[in-house]
């Protein structure tokens, strides 16, 4: 005997299953709300693309401290150098898009590195949600004590006389230490050497044990290695003379009309993090920035603070992709 079977079985089937999965995600959706309006409940990790000491760890210490009593719960800075920032950068970029995991941007990560890396692990526009830049910093053109130059007009004299015998170090290849130090290198024509580190801290080590000669790093990773005589200030990058320093003279007038270069850094989380989160972190953030005993560390180590909103920043990061892309591109820089 032949059986037929009803043939609105699948259908009906299929029905259920889709209304089953419909009030599953809608019973979901009070949950997620209610775990984005209990944020923070557990420690929040920043990530820093470089060495313990340098400029970005220690913005992101000072900055992260007074985050955390506003938003009650620890920030901790978990340091992973390398790769001119891209190795944090790529572990940020993968982390959980639920607050928790930051990241202390900085112009190598976030306007340098994609011009200058033939290959990047993560897109820098695409793959992170802006909260809020923190800080403008100078750079320091400083040397070892022991060389005979005192003066950016004796430094070029000297690179001119002994070409290649002066080494500059950097907190990694196409971060803005490296690349202050190629602009130089352009508008003076100085041939001088590159030597790359894992970060700041190494660098100024090598620099005051005589291993290298000179170097354009961040001001706050420098000062107090100036102020105790241990480095040698030839001249600060940015247009005007920092107030942490008033008496070291810009490159500029110190002999090389129109030089200019200054670092910035700034908060940023996963691609992806619920708007309401991004708010509260911005939130911190400005209420630390605001924070008279911060803006007094950050003054300083010859740190500008700079909150602003997360739009703001983002159209920031873009506009600096574009001028710091031509740099690149004119200096022939290239990494794999």
């Amino acid at each position: 005997m032949t059986r037929f079977f009803p043939v609105a079985a699948p259908k009906r089937r299929t029905f259920v299953l889709a209304t089953v999965a419909a009030a599953g995600a809608l019973s979901l959706a009070p949950l997620a709300a209610q775990a984005q309006a209990a944020f923070p409940s557990k420690p929040i990790t920043i990530i820093v693309p470089f060495s313990a000491g340098g400029t970005t760890d220690i913005l992101a210490r000072v900055v992260g401290l007074h985050m955390g009593t506003d938003l009650g719960q620890p920030v901790v800075v978990d340091n992973r150098a390398g790769a001119g920032g891209n190795i944090g950068g790529q572990a940020a970029a993968r982390a959980n898009p639920d607050g928790y995991t930051l990241f202390m941007g900085t112009v190598g990560t976030h306007a340098i590195n994609q011009s200058l890396y033939k290959k990047m692990p993560f897109d820098p526009i695409k793959d992170f949600a802006p909260l809020s830049r923190v800080a403008m910093v100078p750079n320091l053109l400083v040397a070892n004590p022991a060389q005979p130059y005192k003066s950016v007009k004796e430094l070029i004299a000297y690179g001119k006389a002994h070409p290649g015998k002066i080494n500059f170090g950097s907190s990694g290849n196409g971060s803005s230490i490296h690349l202050s130090g190629e602009l130089f290198k352009q508008m003076t024509g100085v041939d001088m050497q590159h030597v790359p580190y894992r970060g700041s801290a190494p660098a100024v080590s090598d620099l005051l044990g005589g291993q290298i000669s000179v170097m354009f790093d961040n001001m706050p990773s420098a000062i107090q290695h100036v102020r105790g005589g241990k480095l040698r200030a030839l001249a600060v990058t940015t247009a005007k003379r920092s107030p942490a320093l008033p008496d070291v003279p810009t490159i500029a007038e110190a002999g090389v009309p129109g030089y200019e270069a200054t670092s910035w850094f700034g908060l940023l989380a996963p691609a992806g993090t619920p708007a309401p989160i991004v708010a509260k972190l911005n939130a911190a953030i400005l209420k630390a920035l605001a924070d008279p005993e911060v803006k007094k560390k950050l003054a300083e180590q010859g740190a500008e603070s700079h909150g602003e909103k997360p739009e703001e920043f983002a159209a920031f990061i873009k506009s600096e992709t574009a001028k710091w892309g031509k740099v690149v591109k004119e200096s022939g820089a290239s990494l794999d």
